[in-house]
C-alpha cells in the first residue's frame, strides 16, 4: 500500500509539472477518482478552462498482475493518457472541440505557420454568411523602389485591405491576372470577402468599405482602376 501512494505522488506529481509547463504556472487543476478496467487507483486531471472544469487526461497506478505477466517482476508504475484535443482547447483557446473535425479554410488556415514557436490565438468564426465584392487594376509601371524593391506587391495590397477594412475583412485572394498583348501593360483582380463576427452585413455597408479601399489603392499604391 506505501509503494501504491508513492507510485501516486510520483504520477500526480509528474503530470502537474507537465501541463504547468504547457499553460503555465496559473494554471487552476484538480483531481478526480475514476475508474479505468488496467490501473487502480485511477484519476482523470480536470484543468479550468473558460469557467468551467475540462477533463485533459487520465492515468492511474498500474494492476499489478498486469504488470507481472508483462515481465518487470515486483515492480511498479503509472500509466497516462493525452486527450491532445483537449489541450489543444487550452493551448490555443479553441472554445468547441468539434472545430478539430472541421474542414473549414477559416479555421484550418489559422494554424498555418512557418515557426512552430510563433504564438498562435484561436480567432472566433462568425456564423452570419459572407458578402464578396471583387476588385480590378492597371499595375503601376514596373520599376524599382529606391530601395531596389518593386513598387508594388500583393503584400502590399493585403495589407491596404487589412488596414482599410479591419476586422470586416476575413479573406482576400488574387483570383486573375491579364497582360494587354499590345502595351503589355499587366492588370491584376481580387476577390475580398467580408463577414461581420455578430451581424449579417449588407451590401450597401460593405460597398461603403469597398470604395475606400479603391481609392486608397489608387493614391497610396499607384494602381489604375478597372471599376
Amino acid at each position: 500500500m506505501e509503494a501504491v501512494k508513492l507510485v501516486e505522488f510520483d504520477l500526480k506529481h509528474t503530470l502537474t509539472r507537465l501541463v504547468t509547463h504547457l499553460f503555465g504556472e496559473d494554471l487552476e487543476i484538480r483531481w478526480v477518482d475514476c475508474y479505468f478496467p488496467f490501473t487502480h487507483p485511477s484519476f482523470e486531471m480536470e484543468v479550468r478552462f473558460q469557467g468551467d472544469w475540462m477533463e485533459v487526461l487520465g492515468c492511474g497506478v498500474m494492476e499489478q498482475e498486469l504488470l507481472n505477466s508483462a515481465g518487470p517482476g515486483n515492480k511498479a508504475g503509472w500509466a497516462f493518457g493525452l486527450g491532445l484535443e483537449r489541450l489543444a482547447m487550452v493551448l490555443y483557446g479553441i472554445p468547441d472541440i468539434r472545430l478539430f473535425w472541421s474542414q473549414d479554410e477559416r479555421f484550418l488556415k489559422q494554424f498555418r505557420v512557418q515557426d512552430i514557436e510563433q504564438p498562435v490565438c484561436f480567432q472566433a468564426l462568425s456564423k452570419y454568411p459572407p458578402l464578396h465584392n471583387d476588385i480590378s487594376f492597371w499595375l503601376p509601371e514596373s520599376k524599382e523602389s529606391e530601395d531596389g524593391q518593386e513598387s508594388f506587391t500583393e503584400n502590399d495590397f493585403y495589407e491596404l485591405v487589412r488596414s482599410v477594412g479591419g476586422d470586416l475583412v476575413e479573406k482576400v485572394t488574387l483570383v486573375d491576372e491579364f497582360t494587354h498583348p499590345k502595351t503589355r501593360r499587366r492588370s491584376q483582380c481580387y476577390r475580398i470577402i467580408y463577414r461581420h463576427m455578430e451581424r449579417t452585413l449588407s451590401q450597401q455597408e460593405v460597398r461603403l468599405v469597398h470604395e475606400q479601399i479603391e481609392r486608397s489603392a489608387q493614391t497610396e499604391l499607384g494602381v489604375q482602376g478597372r471599376y
